[in-house]
């Protein structure tokens, strides 16, 4: 979710789209977000005021997943306010998932979860430098690892299993896929990376491919057991992310892996090729 506001408090956006009045005071945007996309949404003093945001929150999160809702209208906003909101939209929010950024005039409320403290810090440092010294920022982040700590456990270093050279899961490998998706459903509805990688045998696209199609199979998987599918992205890495030597057959092994990651966390799980 994404609130502004030029001045003055943030207004919840009326069920009729109605644009308020300039009696009104502040320029408001607000938006909840379905999973995987930013939607902004309100009213902006100005088109330059829109256009500085959409284009800055498309080069962030993608032009497919910013809807854009907003509206300009007859409000009044701090000097340079459009300058500043724009720099205030650091690369540093995408590593925040379930965020809600609300900036008030020349307040800012942010929250959300994160990996770590030191990112918690970061995306609030990153944002300050930003501007200057009459805007605040008041940090509700919150270190969210205790949920990717759920995905850990459940895997609880096991290898989820392929028949070789395929993308079909092995009976073993599809009885453990079945116990992440009951981890799964205690996660709050947070958007899960299912991410593919393999050892460097054979032709690089080729391993790439076979990745995306492990990748996919999982969620496949997932979804049977009831995991929504919008919750879950899937990605092929190949052979680019070895976390061990691909000279022996232990470290191969080792990296044919699926790693399920939490959005802005990082975790690590194997497969088997």
């Amino acid at each position: 979710m994404l609130a502004l506001a030029a001045s003055g408090p943030v207004a919840a956006q009326t069920d009729s789209g109605n644009t308020p009045d300039a009696a009104a005071p502040g320029a408001r945007v607000s938006g909840a977000a379905p999973s995987n996309q930013v939607v902004v949404t309100g009213v902006v003093p100005d088109q330059a005021t829109k256009a500085a945001v959409l284009e800055r929150l498309r080069a962030l999160y993608g032009k497919e997943r910013v809807i854009d809702e907003v509206t300009v209208g007859n409000v009044v906003a701090p000097p340079n306010w459009s300058t500043y909101l724009s720099r205030m939209l650091v690369p540093d929010l995408t590593d925040v998932s379930r965020g809600r950024l609300v900036i008030n005039g020349n307040s800012a409320t942010i929250e959300g979860d994160v990996g770590n403290e030191a990112q918690r810090q970061t995306v609030v440092s990153n944002m300050a430098k930003q501007l200057n010294p009459s805007y605040s920022i008041e940090n509700n982040l919150a270190v969210g690892s205790s949920k990717q700590e759920i995905l850990d456990k459940a895997l609880a270093n096991r290898t989820i299993t392929f028949e070789t050279g395929s993308a079909e899961l092995t009976d073993n490998g599809r009885q453990i896929v079945n116990e992440m998706a009951a981890a799964l459903k205690k996660l709050d509805g947070r958007t899960v990376e299912i991410i593919g990688h393999t050892d460097n045998n054979g032709a690089r696209q080729a391993n790439l491919a076979l990745s995306e199609a492990r990748a996919q199979s999982v969620k496949q998987a997932l979804v049977a057991k009831g995991i929504d599918a919008d919750s879950l992205i899937t990605l092929g890495a190949g052979e680019q992310r070895p976390i061990a030597s691909n000279e022996t057959p232990e470290g191969r092994a080792r990296n044919r892996r699926i790693e399920f990651r939490i959005q802005g966390q990082s975790a690590e799980s194997t497969d088997n090729d």
